[in-house]
């Protein structure tokens, strides 16, 4: 067993717990949170995309992410089962992938994330199915359904295309990670790439009352 991957265990022991507890306590700690979170990934963009023009377009999408992260628990209210099962199944989704990537490898998704495999891909829609199913038997409020099946996928395939995407940026400024501050992981954004695009989806999700919570 690797030392990064040590690193990679002992910072999500820490980390996960943490932050599911600001979710569950909302209020002042959580805009607090978020916040800090929003300046983290603002400065990780600016330092992959450099003196490229487009960057003040990532800009705009991290505030307009963090916003939806912000509704999203606001409109949650004491009901934060869905804020945290959304969260789950995006953790559900990069464990599987690497689990099943390292384990059986295989042809290679796109070249722009080279770490990413069809097996990849595959587990991550095996774990965010797993997640889905514990989540519907701890909170009662999350029901089992087909409907609830087809937004679980459809925010995995966001999460892993998150990925990609800020992959995609990184290979172009040459280099592996966005930044140091997760030991084992990288930068923040390189944890929550998925993340940033899964909270809009979801957000508008909630607003339209598709799942009346």
């Amino acid at each position: 067993m690797s030392t990064e991957f040590i690193k990679r265990i002992i910072s999500s022991i820490i980390l996960l717990p943490l932050t599911f507890f600001i979710i569950i306590k909302g209020s002042f700690l959580f805009i607090l949170f978020i916040l800090i979170c929003l300046l983290i990934s603002i400065y990780e963009w600016n330092k992959i995309t450099k003196n490229k023009r487009y960057k003040i377009f990532g800009f705009i999408f991290l505030f307009f992410s963090f916003l939806s992260i912000y509704n999203l628990r606001l409109n949650s209210g004491d009901n934060y089962s869905f804020f945290l099962l959304i969260i789950t199944v995006c953790i559900s989704t990069d464990i599987g992938g690497y689990i099943f990537g390292k384990l059986f490898k295989g042809p290679k998704l796109i070249k722009y994330s080279p770490n990413k495999t069809y097996a990849g891909l595959i587990g991550a829609f095996v774990f965010s199915i797993i997640s889905m199913i514990i989540f519907s038997f701890k909170f009662e409020l999350i029901e089992l359904s087909g409907k609830l099946l087809i937004f679980i996928l459809i925010i995995s395939l966001i999460s892993q295309l998150g990925d990609i995407f800020i992959s995609y940026f990184k290979r172009l400024s040459n280099i592996k990670d966005t930044g140091k501050i997760i030991p084992g992981h990288g930068g923040l954004l390189d944890r929550i790439d998925g993340m940033i695009f899964v909270f809009p989806f979801s957000n508008i999700i909630v607003l339209t009352n598709f799942f009346n919570v």
